[in-house]
């Protein structure tokens, strides 16, 4: 049986001697084409063969070469990610998801953060490329912008937007259904007696803020027929939530929605400055579901993404192009949202008395 040794180089210095495939075959008694079958898990094996061969090369400590393994399959075992911007914390639980479920298959994740920029985003997707990954996944900064970068990486390797997207006829999209979600959220409002809504969202063309504006629209215009002067745009951030209050507070909305959970947390933290009741005189609900959402003060009801099960048909998609099954056009998936209802949208009217200290929450498919 060979067992790694140390040699000395030619400096005097102990090195350790590379396991090989043929040392893994010796020890476990099987041919190297079988040994290889077993470690790549190319092609079914005997269970106890199986059994032999991992338990010798575990015995051995034997590492698979992955640049050696990368110039045979002509795969790197590799998949970029290319994100807007990684301070949003929504973003960190999606590529959580991913990296897992990634590990899992036995593939590695490369990612790149493009600091909203669809230019510098353009130019982490061609270093992506540079390396060789074999497939790429992308959360667009910008659904018209990001278009050109997206369509060209699509056309080199398979692709699949994340969260939002670049439009019809670009690569395969998994995302929450944005206006379900909007729906959810103006239901839930109205039933609580809101009737002066005011609405705080992302200027700009990623889709997730114009999908979210444009629900927000068409859903509240039966509601409140002037809603449409009381909507401020800026971006995706809590200090956009604080000035965004200034803005819309002197008319006086009781409901104040909000594109994502950080402008929310924003607005709750002026509001709450300005000394205003929430939720008795004005409801603040988000989107998104972040963990922050839940220790914002009141406690923030908002859209619960779904981020493990965006991750998993992202890579149901992306496992389809790289097995060459995927379908000729390109797919569009679109998933429920859930509203999660907290304290920062309960009725205009005196909240029940609770004990001190206690958080509910509701769920609402």
């Amino acid at each position: 049986m060979c067992r790694p040794g140390n040699r000395a180089d030619r400096r005097g210095r102990s090195a350790v001697t590379e396991v090989t495939l043929r040392d893994v075959a010796r020890a476990s008694g099987c041919s190297v084409a079988t040994v290889s079958r077993v470690l790549a898990g190319t092609r079914p094996v005997g269970a106890e063969t199986a059994r032999r061969v991992r338990a010798a090369a575990e015995s051995l400590g034997y590492r698979p070469n992955q640049v050696a393994r990368a110039l045979r399959s002509r795969s790197t075992g590799t998949i970029g990610l290319v994100l807007p911007q990684i301070t949003n914390p929504f973003f960190p639980s999606l590529v959580r998801e991913v990296e897992h479920a990634l590990h899992a298959g036995g593939r590695a994740l490369l990612l790149a953060d493009c600091d909203d920029d669809p230019r510098t985003e353009a130019a982490r997707i061609t270093a992506l490329l540079d390396r060789q990954v074999d497939a790429l996944l992308v959360i667009p900064v910008d659904e018209t912008h990001s278009r050109a970068a997206v369509e060209l990486a699509a056309a080199r390797v398979p692709l699949v937007l994340l969260d939002r997207s670049c439009g019809p006829g670009v690569a395969d999209s998994v995302a929450v259904d944005n206006a379900a979600g909007m729906a959810l959220v103006l239901e839930h409002l109205t039933r609580t007696g809101r009737r002066r809504f005011c609405f705080l969202g992302a200027a700009g063309t990623a889709s997730t803020a114009v999908e979210r504006r444009t629900a927000y629209e068409a859903g509240v215009a039966a509601l409140d027929p002037l809603a449409s002067e009381r909507t401020e745009l800026g971006d995706f951030s809590v200090e956009w939530g604080r000035a965004a209050v200034d803005r819309i507070w002197p008319a006086r909305p009781d409901a104040v929605v909000c594109a994502n959970d950080l402008i929310a947390v924003g607005a709750l933290q002026r509001l709450g400055q300005l000394g205003v009741d929430v939720p008795g005189e004005v409801a603040v609900t988000g989107f998104d579901d972040i963990p922050m959402a839940s220790l914002a003060e009141p406690n923030l009801t908002t859209v619960r993404q779904p981020a493990a099960q965006v991750a998993a048909e992202a890579l149901r998609l992306l496992a389809e192009r790289l097995d060459g099954g995927g379908a000729e056009a390109y797919r569009a998936v679109r998933l429920s949202p859930r509203l999660v209802v907290r304290a920062s949208s309960g009725p205009r009217a005196a909240a029940p008395t609770t004990i001190p200290g206690s958080r509910t929450s509701e769920e609402h498919q």
